[in-house]
């Protein structure tokens, strides 16, 4: 077993002990004979490390093999697949489901940062922090004698932020209230004419939420016209209640198509639905592994390192993207600075790719997961030591990633056939890749197929790169792929943002909406 990072760290605090600190050595070297009682005591305390460092090996121990246990544990068997309408003789073939399973464990950065080798490369990213916020001091000092930080980009992507919490309001009541109330009156007991009727309400109840959260955003993101961090706040608020709503349906919903004629079910607690709405997962469960208690010190450090992210993105958007992109229309149009600016953009672009991993995928979720007491904290897995896309992509994001595998790829699986799996796994790409291209699309303000291209790009690495491939070669591949796909995403649609403000369409048409406008913007 790889020793965790705190057994390392006790490991190397022990050895300094038994080195030249040793009261053994300095009592041998000051007396000529070794002192009784600090030797004694300083035999009780390896005695005390070695305990404790052989208690923590045994509960990781533990740990471990209970996981193990439940991952070979025999999953849950469905009936039957059934069969496709175009070979209704074919035999059915029996489909077993893998269930998402909560247990107690730490992020896997959390682990590593006890580690000092590793913290060092966190203390590499703050002293690159130091450098953009001394090079804008340094700049503003030169060129206007004043030293003043100013902020204007991070003011105008936040701007109307109030408007954006108001609009979040209503979103949520009807999350709140909606599936939870249709979901009761469906449990009521069949047979009776009420049910019908509870039915039919039910279904509206879900009609009403639907509208709610699918006009009310883009309405107010056209009519006040939101900057882009207000609309990101909207549209991951919109997709967070979908996916959510849609898991309690989903998870609660067989016992009550399962229920006897005459018979009603009991609906989950409210409570359990109303934490399942805050905590940091997209499956469902009446139930979930707690802590016993929360750090608050633990919850404001994520939470400052998430407002350090968001600072590092500012800055690194205004020096390295903003002076490149924002005349980059004036000059014509070559392949040679189209391909200058890709590469000069890829540097800019893994460093946000990094920053909003950390930022949301670790420190939001850990402040969340700790404030609520939710104990399994595997957001993401080791995606960096990645040597085929299709590990990247079930180790990048977990969270929704559980929610495809569970909702998407296993259901298909269900519908289709045990043997239709390519297919399955084309649906989960196909989803994934119009939702993310509905995110820019909603946060730019434009619609501009780079995301979506580049996603059809990475369904077909995911069967080119397949985890028979490892190696490092493989993970330097990958690293490489990233970089440029980072480079061409921030590249194009910075790109598309400068010429949409320097070439305003003159007539708003469907056709002038859809069409790239740095394709013909020179002035």
């Amino acid at each position: 077993m790889e020793p965790s990072g705190a057994q390392l760290r006790k490991r190397d605090r022990l050895g300094r002990e038994q080195g030249n600190n040793s009261p053994l050595k300095e009592s041998t070297k000051e007396h000529g004979i070794p002192d009784l009682v600090q030797l004694t005591r300083h035999m009780e305390a390896v005695k005390a490390e070695l305990l404790e460092q052989a208690q923590q090996q045994l509960s990781e121990l533990f740990d471990r093999a209970m996981w193990e246990a439940v991952q070979s544990y025999p999953p849950q068997r469905w009936d039957q697949a059934p069969a496709s309408q175009d070979s209704p003789k074919r035999a059915r073939e029996p489909f077993l489901e893998k269930q998402k399973v909560f247990i107690h464990r730490k992020s896997l950065l959390d682990e590593l940062m006890e580690v000092e080798h590793f913290r060092t490369i966190y203390h590499v990213f703050i002293a690159g922090l130091c450098v953009f916020i001394i090079s804008t001091l340094a700049i503003d000092f030169i060129d206007e004698g004043r030293l003043v930080l100013e902020f204007d980009l991070l003011i105008f992507s936040f701007g109307q932020l109030p408007l954006a919490l108001a609009t979040w309001l209503p979103m949520f009541l009807c999350t709140l209230l909606a599936p939870y109330q249709a979901l009761r009156l469906w449990a009521r007991p069949r047979g009776q004419g009420t049910w019908y009727a509870g039915a039919g309400l039910g279904a509206g109840l879900l009609a009403i939420q639907a509208a709610v959260l699918g006009a009310l955003p883009v309405h107010v993101v056209l009519e006040y016209q939101l900057s882009p961090a207000s609309r990101c706040v909207l549209v991951f608020e919109q997709l967070r209640f979908m996916m959510k709503s849609y898991s309690f349906l989903r998870e609660s919903m067989p016992a009550i198509v399962h229920a006897k004629r005459g018979e009603g079910t009991q609906a989950p607690s409210f409570s359990s639905y109303l934490y399942f709405l805050f905590c940091p997962t997209l499956i469902y469960r009446e139930s979930y592994p707690r802590t016993p208690h929360v750090r608050w010190n633990y919850v404001a450090k994520n939470f400052a390192q998430a407002l350090g992210c968001l600072f590092y993105a500012c800055f690194i958007i205004g020096r390295l993207c903003v002076p490149v992109f924002a005349n980059m229309s004036r000059e014509p149009f070559s392949t040679r600075a189209l391909v200058l600016s890709i590469l000069h953009a890829t540097l800019p672009g893994v460093f946000m790719l990094l920053l909003m991993f950390f930022a949301f995928l670790h420190c939001w979720l850990n402040a969340f997961a700790e404030m609520l007491r939710f104990a399994d904290r595997m957001f993401y897995r080791d995606w960096w030591n990645s040597t085929s896309f299709s590990n990247y992509y079930r180790t990048w994001n977990v969270v929704v990633h559980d929610w495809l595998y569970s909702y998407v790829y296993q259901d298909g699986l269900r519908l289709l056939g045990i043997r239709a799996r390519v297919p399955a796994m084309l649906s989960v790409f196909l989803v994934s890749a119009v939702v993310h291209e509905y995110i820019f699309c909603f946060v730019l303000g434009f619609f501009y197929p780079v995301m979506l291209i580049l996603f059809l790009f990475g369904a077909l690495l995911n069967f080119m790169m397949h985890d028979q491939h490892t190696g490092p070669v493989y993970n330097v591949l990958l690293w490489t792929m990233l970089f440029l796909g980072q480079g061409i995403m921030v590249s194009l649609y910075c790109q598309e943002w400068y010429a949409r403000k320097h070439c305003p369409l003159s007539q708003v048409t469907i056709w002038g909406l859809i069409t790239p406008r740095s394709w013909s913007c020179h002035i």
